[in-house]
């Protein structure tokens, strides 16, 4: 299994949150520190980690590292 490290930002377009496209980060402190940036410019931003398994392309349930802003409710919690 590897980790992989994400950042999704979103923006607000009328009533709906439309994503951006999501970037990667090479550790959870690079993800953190590029979440952080993106909070300024963003309406939101979730950064986490995920085990993944590419044998058998199984993923874990990711790990939320830092979230800000606007999130659809299933990253907001």
């Amino acid at each position: 299994m590897t980790t992989q490290y994400a950042v999704q930002s979103f923006r607000k377009k009328g009533r709906a949150l439309i994503a951006d496209q999501q970037r990667t980060a090479r550790s959870a402190d690079a993800a953190i520190v590029m979440a952080e940036r993106m909070a300024t410019t963003r309406d939101g931003v979730v950064a986490y980690s995920q085990e993944v398994d590419a044998e058998t392309d199984c993923y874990d349930e990711p790990t939320i590292l830092y979230r800000s802003g606007l999130l659809p409710p299933e990253l907001a919690a």
